[in-house]
């Protein structure tokens, strides 16, 4: 019987690769371009792309619907794996810099984190202003999809509620 067979569609690209000598064909394996989906575009040209499958195990088994999220600038070809952690230092540093302005962040993360479109309100993330870290419309739209993300890792627990947390706290501390 075939373990780890997924019944899912698949978007597949013709790639045609000869083998070779390990270090010829190590570097022809890793000059395979990323394959992703461009999911939100960004005033500033960047825009927040996902890949799937993420390649995330919880507890031991893989996650299948797991996705990956980068903030991606094509003017520099880079793909910025941002993280919940880097998140929350960058707002706690906002948050630092001015309180009134950071209190609005926060609210319009929690808008996000309820599953209104950043979209739909973009004209007041674009209104925040910072000195400091990642412009604001950067950070709530990838965390809309990591939030996403976090829903399909963890469907039966808290999802993106674990990371909500610290933003609570953040928001009594300020």
């Amino acid at each position: 019987m075939a373990k780890n067979v997924y019944s899912h569609s698949i978007d597949l690209k013709k790639l045609n690769i000869r083998n070779a000598p390990r270090e010829e064909f190590v570097k022809q394996v890793a000059a395979i371009e990323y394959r992703g989906y461009e999911v939100e575009q960004c005033d500033d040209g960047r825009n927040i792309v996902i890949t799937k499958p993420g390649g995330k195990s919880v507890y031991g088994h893989p996650k299948k619907e797991d996705i990956l999220v980068f903030i991606n600038d094509p003017s520099k070809t880079s793909l910025w794996q941002i993280s919940h952690k880097q998140i929350l230092e960058d707002v706690t540093a906002k948050c630092k810099e001015n309180p009134v302005e950071g209190k609005k962040l926060i609210s319009l993360l929690e808008k996000t984190l309820k599953g209104e479109e950043p979209n739909d309100f973009i004209n007041d993330i674009r209104a925040l202003s910072f000195q400091t870290g990642e412009k604001p419309e950067e950070l709530i739209k990838a965390y809309k999809w990591i939030w996403g993300q976090e829903d399909v890792n963890y469907p039966n627990g808290k999802g993106r509620f674990m990371s909500w947390a610290a933003y609570e706290d953040l928001l009594k501390n300020l």
